[in-house]
């Protein structure tokens, strides 16, 4: 009965598979006739639609930024020279590389041996001036006085020769007598020419003597700077560089022994080319004061000062182009002149242009806008000005239109897209650019920041001031820790 039961099974279910499979060929062969008796029409393709991001174009006032390298300089740097030879016998503390001076401070003495035994000559030859001056004043009066006497005389003598010739023409007098008194009146006369002559050579000594206390005067001035140019002083404050000197050398006259530089006076210097000078002038064709920030990266700390320019090079040198403009820098701590910063100058305003992408405009000054049906349409606009991966534009009936960014060879005009617009978050976003660290992350970057031994004080006190704070710049802690190796 076992072997009946199975039997039948296996017969059913050998008939089921058969009807099974009459039934699969049925419908293949049912779709083979009806592709056969299809008219043979292509299909219709349907239209392919592009995603595309688009952004608004809202027309409005940009103040463009004209970037540029440049180099850190100072406005006031003196170069220490000995104004005399000798010996240095003294030199400041600060007198070293480095070394911060205030105004007035002495930083180098030479030997004044020689300058103060010069001195003292002088001084000996002006008081022997004045004395000669004096005896001048004396030998003057005393000349005066034998003139006044000869005069007297000879008036005298011209009274006597009066008298006689009076008697004489009475018939009185003698002639021999009267010839005498001629002859007296004749001496007292050249008595009293001899006289004046002696008062003049008194007076032309007097002359002599006040020439010769002038350039007395004069040697003991030369003498005194001498031995004040034995001392260098500091004619304002600043900090001394390109030190070449030690106590115990003999320097030459105007040898240069330092440099001092005012590192509160500080400019940059960068070069622009022509088009871009251009941009900066007013319409007098003058130079525009226009604001300036220099920026340093120092090993993750970003130094930053602000000011405006001051002037642009008198000419163009040699086997070069542009132009070179200098800004002077308001409050720059941690610059130092030699540093090579990049510099943002804000050129004057531009009204009623649009900044989009750098993507959206093609060669041929065109863009890309939504049309009807978000079809695209071409329109073409006029270039402005290019800022970095931005430009800026501006067209008819550009403004309000909704422009195409990331533009592809495979867009054009007439083209269906997808439009993908930018949608307004009512929250605002969260500040990627600080950072919330954790207590062991901040230990391991001051433990990194404190060891370096490549940093300033200064920079390393500024940034270990930022990693203290509760919220760290971003920018920051990537650069420590790109340079740590985590």
């Amino acid at each position: 009965m076992r072997f009946l039961r199975q039997s039948l099974v296996g017969v059913f279910l050998a008939a089921l598979t058969l009807a099974l499979l009459l039934y699969a060929a049925q419908l293949v062969m049912g779709a083979v006739r009806e592709r056969m008796a299809d008219d043979g029409r292509p299909p219709q393709a349907r239209e392919r639609v592009f995603a595309v991001n688009v952004v608004t174009a809202r027309p409005g006032t940009v103040v463009p930024l004209l970037e540029a390298y440049g180099q850190i300089q100072s406005r006031r740097t003196l170069e220490l020279r000995a104004a005399t030879g000798g010996r240095v016998i003294w030199l400041s503390d600060a007198f070293e590389d480095g070394g911060a001076v205030a105004a007035g401070d002495a930083l180098v003495r030479i030997d004044p041996a020689d300058t103060q035994s010069a001195r003292d000559r002088a001084q000996s030859d002006l008081l022997d001036a004045q004395a000669e001056g004096r005896d001048a004043e004396r030998a003057l009066l005393l000349a005066r006085d034998e003139l006044k006497a000869a005069e007297d005389q000879a008036e005298l003598r011209e009274r006597a020769l009066t008298r006689q010739q009076n008697l004489q023409e009475r018939g009185v007098g003698m002639a021999a007598s009267v010839e005498t008194a001629e002859l007296a009146a004749a001496s007292a006369r050249q008595s009293v020419l001899a006289r004046r002559l002696a008062v003049a050579q008194a007076e032309a000594r007097i002359d002599q003597a006040a020439t010769r206390l002038s350039r007395a005067r004069i040697a003991l001035e030369i003498a005194e700077r001498d031995l004040a140019d034995t001392e260098l002083s500091a004619p304002f404050p600043g900090t001394l560089s390109a030190v070449n000197v030690v106590e115990g050398r003999l320097v030459s006259p105007n040898e240069k022994l330092a440099e001092l530089i005012d590192p509160d006076a500080l400019e940059v210097a960068f070069r622009v080319s022509t088009a871009q000078y251009v941009r900066l002038l007013d319409d007098d064709g003058r130079l525009i004061t226009a604001p300036v920030t220099a920026r340093l990266d120092a090993s993750g700390a970003d130094l930053v000062a602000t000011g405006r320019i001051s002037r642009a090079s008198a000419a163009v040198g040699e086997g070069q182009s542009g132009r070179v403009i200098f800004a002077r820098l308001d409050a720059a701590p941690g610059f130092r002149p030699g540093d090579f910063v990049t510099v943002a100058v804000e050129e004057p305003a531009i009204d009623d242009v649009v900044r989009v992408a750098a993507s959206a405009l093609d060669a041929a000054e065109t863009v890309l806008v939504i049309g009807a049906e978000d079809r695209l349409e071409v329109l073409q606009v006029r270039l402005v000005r290019r800022q970095g991966d931005t430009v800026l534009i501006r067209g008819e009936g550009l403004a309000g239109r909704e422009v195409v960014i990331g533009r592809t060879p495979l867009l054009g005009k007439g083209i269906k897209v997808r439009p993908l617009r930018e949608q307004a978050s009512a929250e605002p976003e969260p500040d990627l650019s600080m950072l919330e660290l954790s207590d062991e992350r901040r230990a391991r970057l001051i433990a990194a920041i404190e060891g370096s031994t490549r940093l300033p004080d200064e920079i390393k006190a500024n940034i270990l001031t930022k990693l203290n704070e509760a919220k760290v710049p971003a920018r920051l802690v990537q650069r420590i820790e790109a340079r740590m190796g985590g």
